[in-house]
């Protein structure tokens, strides 16, 4: 009969260090704790057109990492065509919020998504924005959040660079 032995010496330190790191990991104190009624909303930046509230949940629009914000945007609301440098992921919380791809804001060639839906948005493509009814969404990306618009007389900022 063939005897074989085990060196569980590895198996053990291995399950050791899983759990030590595990709950190290549940044991931290959270970073950031907002319920929804204590977030202070403001005015969105002028790269976005007026309309838009805007929150930011954890990181620095300005800084690189990482970055969630949510934006309530009223009805009727578009963002014309524009893309990010990094990917964008999107959560929509209420509402509807459509989503199209490409050069130029043609609704009707979006995509209807509804309370609960969720996109990703792939850095340097070109996208475009839209809602009938309003919405609010959550956005997760690496900052910094920069817009580059498809067409430059599309930008806000433009518009209020004339006046």
């Amino acid at each position: 009969m063939k005897r074989i032995t085990l060196n569980l010496a590895p198996i053990v330190t291995c399950l050791t260090l899983l759990a030590t790191t595990s709950s190290l990991a549940f044991g931290a104190e959270p970073q950031t704790l907002i319920n929804s009624e204590k977030m202070e909303w403001g005015a969105a930046p002028p790269v976005l057109p007026a309309g838009a509230k805007i929150v930011v949940l954890a990181g620095d629009p300005a800084e690189a990492g990482l970055l969630s914000l949510r934006l309530m945007l009223p009805a009727g609301y578009k963002i014309p065509a524009h893309w990010h440098p990094n990917d964008e992921q999107v959560t929509i919380l209420s509402g509807t919020f459509n989503i199209g791809m490409g050069d130029k804001l043609d609704q009707s060639k979006g995509q209807e998504l509804t309370a609960g839906g969720f996109a990703v948005l792939p850095a340097q493509i070109n996208h475009y924005v839209w809602t009938n009814t309003g919405a609010t969404l959550q956005l997760n990306l690496m900052g910094p959040f920069a817009m580059t618009y498809a067409n430059p007389t599309d930008d806000p900022r433009q518009a209020s660079a004339k006046k």
